[in-house]
């Protein structure tokens, strides 16, 4: 029986990945290091860390004080990103509020913590049982971890819970965590996210498919 519904923040819940890779795309440009935004787009759901390192191994980027660069890329990169033209998905408050009255709910973001609260305490105060942010987990997607996480703090079992997800990594860290999973192609093709259980179109027919959960 499924007991809780956990979701990724950015491009499920709000639409603000522009705006993490516009921010990204600056700060490491400003370090020297010249990156697409798609670049970013594919490594959604990644942590601060994790981001860096792909980047920089993409670039094959020899840095002598490269432990720094852990940490001063991703400072700028929070410094830049745009918090006040984040917007949330229309619909997704109703329908947050009428799955709160059956489910618990939970959030798995690869975004700083302070980003993430910021985000939960204007858009969604109340909502969410569980919250765990890119700085919650030594690894962050696609290792399992963010997941197995959630779920150990919702004290639910992995079968017993459903996740929503729009990225690739994300998609991988649910699976990996033995979690159903419900592609949401947002961003990207909807190809890209055939190793879901089940991918959607949009959401307008993912709030179709959880109307329907609260109808059974």
């Amino acid at each position: 029986m499924i007991k809780a519904l956990i979701f990724d923040m950015d491009g499920v819940l709000i639409d603000s990945m522009h705006l993490h890779a516009k921010a990204w795309k600056t700060a490491f440009m400003e370090a020297g290091i010249c990156i697409d935004e798609r670049d970013i787009f594919g490594l959604e759901g990644e942590n601060d860390t994790g981001i860096v390192k792909r980047i920089l191994n993409k670039n094959k980027t020899d840095y002598f004080e490269i432990e720094e660069l852990f940490a001063s890329i991703p400072a700028r990169k929070h410094e830049l990103f745009d918090m006040e033209s984040v917007t949330m998905f229309e619909g997704m408050d109703t329908c947050l509020r009428k799955l709160k009255n059956r489910f618990m709910l939970a959030v798995v973001s690869g975004s700083d913590k302070s980003i993430v609260e910021k985000i939960m305490q204007k858009y969604f105060p109340g909502i969410f049982d569980v919250i765990v942010s890119g700085d919650d987990t030594s690894r962050g997607k696609p290792a399992p971890d963010p997941y197995n996480k959630a779920v150990e703090m919702l004290d639910v079992d992995n079968r017993d819970c459903i996740v929503i997800e729009n990225a690739v990594l994300g998609v991988m860290s649910a699976t990996n965590a033995g979690i159903f999973t419900i592609g949401l192609p947002t961003y990207i093709d909807r190809k890209e996210l055939g190793h879901s259980d089940i991918v959607l179109q949009d959401h307008g027919e993912l709030f179709k498919f959880l109307e329907l959960m609260l109808r059974n």
